[in-house]
């Protein structure tokens, strides 16, 4: 499915706010660029219940709902077998990492603050039909399907989530590690074309593994992509030292993630 095959007008959205307030701002905005229906429920319960018998394209929700957190909602999405590849976005006035951090890991598209800006929507919206609908990858010296991608990260879900839409892009060549350790146990066994890491992981994380890779004899010029949540400026210039190839944003777009590969390899 190609780029032009959807359109922001052709999205179904569903919207999960309790507050009445909220949910008038919100269609309001998602109007303003085209999107004049909306599915519209108060609790997670709801939602779910909604999305099993008229499944969106996109579900938008608050993260403190009567029943459950935004969190639990996505959560319980994830383990649908019908309901898991469901674009999700996170709108909140919520700013503490430990609250955040599980929206990120479960492969949300984006978080909003609140109140959120048109633009911010609009790159959100933006994200997710990149999602729905991605472009192939566009790579000069492999063809996509054959790429062995190691994918390193501690939570299940966000590797899910990652390879998810590298294979939306072309990829089909996945193995995954849990952290630092194992993934340099798999470099030892077996030849890869790209690392894609976290950065917060036990045992070892990402920078650890970028400086094994780079002063080891076994594949130091593995083109190594970071997607990380982590803001800390110290730390993300220490892993630029460290020599990873790319760093790239935890939500991310992925657009932004297809760029960055072509750009590696």
């Amino acid at each position: 499915m190609s780029m032009d095959s959807i359109a922001i007008s052709d999205l179904l959205v569903m919207l999960v706010e309790p507050s009445s307030t909220q949910q008038r701002i919100v269609q309001q905005r998602l109007a303003e660029l085209g999107i004049d229906d909306s599915i519209v429920v108060e609790n997670g319960a709801d939602a779910l219940k909604e999305m099993r018998s008229q499944q969106p394209d996109l579900v938008i929700s608050a993260l403190y709902l009567p029943d459950m957190t935004g969190t639990e909602l996505v959560y319980s999405m994830r383990e649908e077998e019908a309901l898991q590849d469901t674009a999700f976005m996170l709108v909140s006035s919520e700013t503490r990492i430990r609250y955040l951090e599980p929206i990120r890991q479960a492969g949300a598209l984006a978080i909003l603050p609140k109140p959120f800006t048109n633009e911010e929507l609009k790159v959100a919206i933006s994200a997710t039909l990149n999602f729905l609908t991605p472009a192939p990858l566009l790579l000069a010296n492999y063809d996509p399907e054959s790429v062995e991608v190691l994918i390193v990260d501690d939570s299940a879900l966000s590797r899910k989530h990652i390879r998810r839409v590298l294979s939306s892009m072309g990829m089909e060549k996945f193995t995954e590690a849990l952290d630092g350790t194992e993934a340099l146990r798999l470099l030892q066994q077996h030849y890869f074309d790209l690392v894609v890491t976290d950065y917060n992981m036990p045992n070892m994380d990402g920078k650890e593994l970028i400086d094994q890779i780079r002063s080891s004899d076994i594949q130091p010029s593995i083109p190594v992509l970071m997607v990380t949540s982590e803001q800390n400026k110290k730390q993300l210039a220490a892993i630029q030292q460290a020599g990873v190839s790319a760093i790239c944003d935890k939500p991310f777009e992925p657009g932004t993630l297809k760029a960055l590969i072509e750009q590696i390899l």
